[in-house]
């Protein structure tokens, strides 16, 4: 069962941020992180979100099953389980009446890998993305429009590789995307204190590219 973290106590929410937990794992897992957003966006509504399917190796669950998994199967099983990801995050948009342009989308692991692969469906789901430890099923072909996408991954992620985030950031540059990208030094398949600060960091400082392009463009001398 999904796990609302916070909801403002009067009035609707501003923003939306729904969290999406590894393979195996629970939705308790990242109510840490999720209480950690609550108290930097306090008129926000919060959602630790369960996963579509039991995992038979765990107490926990998954969007799609890794037995046997290659780099072959596993786009068509992401597609398979897309549906269900894209129900759960428009369920929640209508339970606190959020648009996608006010919802974040923020991922661990398996979570973070269908948040990503989702911006490259139309239409978006989400104004931010967050992939911590995560990856694309394949390198991406569209640059989501009104989209900031910050990867956030271990150096040391023996689980998945960071170099899937370095090739995305890379590409997502050359498509024009709005991204960031952090590799943190020590730190392995794990979600630590230094990086939630570093989530809170860059929800709350980065501007998004829309916006300073918004902004050049009014500043701009008209034309002659």
């Amino acid at each position: 069962m999904s796990i609302i973290v916070h909801q403002p106590q009067s009035g609707a929410a501003k923003q939306l941020f729904l969290l999406f937990h590894g393979v195996g794992a629970t939705p308790d897992d990242l109510v840490p992180l999720g209480q950690r957003l609550a108290q930097q966006f306090p008129h926000s509504a919060v959602v630790s979100v369960q996963a579509a399917h039991d995992c038979p190796y765990s107490n926990g669950f998954q969007w799609f099953s890794l037995d046997g998994i290659t780099e072959e199967l596993r786009p068509q099983r992401v597609a398979q389980a897309l549906p269900l990801f894209r129900q759960a995050v428009q369920h929640w948009q209508t339970v606190f009446q959020v648009s996608p342009e006010a919802t974040a989308l923020v991922g661990f692991s398996q979570g973070a890998g269908m948040a990503l692969t989702s911006t490259q469906q139309l239409p978006s789901l989400a104004a931010r993305i967050v992939s911590l430890s995560g990856r694309f099923t394949q390198l991406p072909d569209l640059a989501p429009e009104g989209c900031t996408m910050h990867l956030i991954h271990g150096k040391q992620d023996a689980m998945i590789p960071y170099a899937h985030t370095v090739l995305a950031a890379e590409r997502l540059v050359k498509l024009g995307a709005d991204v960031t990208a952090d590799v943190i030094p020590f730190v392995g398949h794990e979600i630590t204190e230094e990086i939630v600060e570093l989530v809170m960091e860059r929800l709350t400082t980065h501007v998004p590219k829309r916006y300073w392009e918004a902004a050049q463009n009014e500043s701009a001398p008209p034309a002659s």
